[in-house]
């Protein structure tokens, strides 16, 4: 007898399914449909009171995995027969109930699976062992016992609902379907989405795995058990295992993986390390531990070079850095140099440059060998704060064993700065019993004497003792001038040993377009503008104290004014008052503490140059009120008058001036005609000679500078910021006049122009 609601079960299981999964609803053909019913009534109304499997007879399941048990889920219309086949399909506890959305699930999926995984439910969620007890599982039960009476109660509406044709009963089956659509298809997507990988996504890994391993090792090591290499060092026998070793060591690697006789010895000597560091290097391969003592530390890091364990090396150079002393510096800057310890070297090298007061003191400095001593003395970088303080060193080393080292007295002499001594520590140096039966000895002292006699002839004396080192210089300082911020208010200070800059003081309010001399190892900062109105105050900064104070004020109000120092009094030449160009020039008595005017200049000058050279006092280049001038004036104070000099090749504002060895250098600047608003930056340098009164031109600037601070700093020229026509510089640039050559050092920390820029011996 055929089913009545054959087709239209058929049709609206089908339905469910293609919606449930997205695909475009089409039944399928008469003529492939099967023989026999798809559902039973009995497996209809189970699966939809139940929500438990679907397929029933001996018919496949939509699937296509055959169900050995389906036939005894329809045999019978009993709902209760139903409800125990559903349990023993899906018998894993309280999910069970979610049978009917697996099978839809495995239905969907689109690879084929087998009957066991066609007959298996979803996984239940998984629940640590130490919690599932039964006060913990109770709640699983009772929901379980729950969604079974649920199931027999629905199970029992649905073989009691109306026939087939009644509209009641299509309305009963919509809203059935629709609400296992609803209810189930969470459930059936997700089956199928954890049904398809069929492997795990747990991963497992062991936290101490590395040191529990290890461990074990180090236990084998200690008991000699599975050792398959014994090390051979004097009189000790260190077992250990070559996997071991050749993991941490590099030495040991390349032994034991290599095609060499130790590969295959069972006992290896080792030579030229101490026995009690390689075990305690070897301990270390199995448990990663050292103990750093300052008894040991030097057999430790000179075994670790060796077996190239680099961590340690590391390890053991980091402690001796920790150790360095003016009494110990120079012993272990000489092992670190044995063992190739580059970075140990450098430290201890550094730390001896930078202690050196100290450490000429100590007992390692006077028994060091004649070779390391001429290296110290040959250096730039020893910190001292005189050359006669190198020259008692050296003969502190040499009286200390006299019989074997006055020989070699000259040879190490010539390192000596000896031009750049005072006279009359010259003229103690040529009594010296040491140096007086030295004809080589006699030889330098005098040509250090011609250096101070003939200053005349410097340039053509010029030599690496005529080169002074670079703690002897003194310091650069960087005052004021405009920034970013329209004035900056902050002092600079440049390192020459160290070539880094620092920001060291900050003057009591802003300036611009000021001077600032050196007298007295202090900084005068002369007047100036403060944004508002042009100043003739003066204020005085003590770079030892860090402290200011304030002077008398000048005659009249200056900005743009050039300062220098001359024989003694101090000078402030030229300027603006805030309302003409000045040619007028005061001086500072520093005795007398009072500023009286002098002779003036023949033309007005503002943002003018300022150096001295030969006891003379030249004005180089500024405004005049209608142009940029390239014309020179010098002063001299024995006549209190001013002369011209030859002009230079360039017209010149904010020109940077300086002197060195007899000569006289104009830096950068500007030129802007009065018709143009345009300025036209100089990258060029000039240089004048007095005796020939001709300026020559020399390498140019990098780039070109307006408003540039320059100074000279040992025997080199400095230029510092200035504007490029775009933004305030940073940058600075050295000038070697020997080599014609300009470098780059480092940079300020602030981009600034017009800073004034001086050399103080600290």
């Amino acid at each position: 007898m055929s089913n009545p609601r054959k087709d239209f079960d058929v049709k609206q299981i089908l339905r469910i399914r293609w919606r449930w999964f997205g695909h475009p609803t089409s039944p399928p053909s008469p003529g492939n449909q099967p023989s026999g019913d798809l559902f039973s009534s009995s497996s209809r109304g189970s699966s939809r009171g139940t929500g438990d499997s679907l397929s029933g007879g001996d018919q496949p399941s939509l699937g296509g995995c055959s169900n050995s048990n389906a036939g005894a889920s329809s045999s019978n219309g009993n709902s209760s027969s139903n409800i125990n086949n559903n349990r023993k399909f899906g018998d894993s506890g309280p999910n069970s109930g979610h049978s009917a959305a697996a099978a839809v699930s495995a239905s969907a999926c689109p690879r084929s699976m087998s009957q066991q995984e066609c007959r298996s439910s979803p996984p239940a969620p998984w629940v640590p062992a130490h919690s599932r007890s039964s006060e913990s599982m109770e709640p699983l039960l009772q929901q379980q016992q729950q969604q079974q009476k649920q199931q027999q109660q629905q199970s029992t509406r649905i073989k009691d609902a109306p026939a087939p044709g009644d509209e009641e009963n299509n309305n009963n089956v919509e809203s059935d379907s629709s609400s296992c659509r609803t209810s189930n298809s969470t459930a059936t997507l997700s089956s199928c989405a954890s049904m398809e990988p069929c492997v795990s996504d747990e991963h497992f890994q062991a936290h101490s795995h590395a040191e529990h391993t290890f461990r074990r090792m180090e236990v084998y090591l200690r008991t000699r058990k599975l050792c398959d290499v014994v090390l051979l060092v004097g009189d000790r026998r260190i077992p250990a295992h070559r996997l071991v070793l050749s993991s941490v060591s590099d030495y040991f690697a390349a032994m034991f993986t290599s095609d060499v006789r130790e590969a295959k010895q069972e006992e290896i000597k080792m030579e030229g390390v101490d026995p009690d560091a390689l075990w305690v290097l070897v301990q270390y391969a199995y448990t990663g531990c050292l103990e750093l003592r300052e008894d040991t530390i030097e057999s430790l890091l000179s075994a670790a070079c060796l077996l190239q364990l680099s961590a340690v090396v590391q390890a053991c150079c980091s402690y001796l850095m920790k150790q360095l002393h003016p009494s110990n510096c120079l012993g272990i800057r000489s092992f670190a140099d044995a063992q190739g310890c580059l970075d140990l070297y450098k430290v201890a090298h550094n730390y001896t440059m930078e202690h050196f007061m100290e450490v000429m003191r100590h007992q390692e400095f006077l028994l060091l060998p004649s070779c390391e001593v001429e290296k110290l003395l040959a250096s730039d970088d020893m910190n001292v704060p005189e050359e006669e303080t190198v020259v008692t060193a050296l003969l502190s080393w040499v009286r200390h064993d006299a019989s074997s080292r006055q020989s070699q007295l000259p040879a190490l002499l010539a390192h000596i700065r000896l031009p750049l001594l005072k006279p009359q520590f010259l003229a103690d140096m040529e009594a010296n019993p040491l140096l007086r039966d030295s004809v080589e000895c006699q030889r330098l002292v005098m040509e250090a004497m011609k250096y101070h006699l003939l200053p005349e002839r410097r340039p053509l004396l010029q030599s690496p003792r005529t080169r002074p080192r670079k703690a002897t210089v003194g310091a650069l300082f960087a005052v004021g001038g405009m920034d970013a911020t329209k004035g900056a208010t902050s002092i600079e200070q440049y390192c020459l040993r160290r070539d880094t800059w620092r920001q060291v003081a900050v003057m009591s309010g802003r300036r611009l377009q000021f001077g600032v001399a050196v007298l007295d190892n202090r900084l005068y900062v002369v007047g100036g503008r403060d944004g508002l109105k042009t100043l003739n105050t003066v204020e005085c900064y003590n770079p030892r104290s860090k402290s200011w104070s304030v002077m008398p004020p000048m005659s009249t109000h200056r900005h743009g004014v050039g300062v220098a120092v001359l024989e003694g009094p101090m000078y402030a030449v030229g300027g603006h008052d805030g309302w003409s160009y000045l040619s007028t020039v005061e001086r500072w008595d520093p005795q007398a503490r009072q500023w009286s005017f002098v002779a003036s200049m023949a033309t007005p000058r503002s943002t003018v140059g300022v150096a001295v050279l030969n006891s003379k006092l030249y004005a180089v280049g500024g405004r005049d009120g209608s142009s940029c001038l390239k014309s020179v004036e010098c002063f001299d104070p024995h006549t209190n008058k001013w002369s011209s000099c030859a002009p230079m090749s360039k017209r010149r504002g904010g020109v940077g001036v300086a002197t060195w060895n007899g000569f006289l250098y104009a830096i950068g600047g500007h030129d802007a005609p009065a018709s143009s608003l345009a300025s036209q930056l100089s990258d060029c340098v000039e240089r004048y000679d007095p005796k020939t009164d001709m300026w020559t031109a020399v390498a140019p600037m990098s780039l070109s500078r307006d408003a540039v601070g320059v100074c000279l700093l040992g025997d080199r020229l400095y230029a510092v910021g200035g504007y490029d026509g775009q933004v305030y510089l940073n940058t600075v640039e050295a000038y070697d006049p020997q080599t014609n050559e300009w470098t780059q050092v480092a940079p300020l920390c602030l981009g600034r122009a017009g800073a004034c820029v001086v050399a103080v011996k600290l």
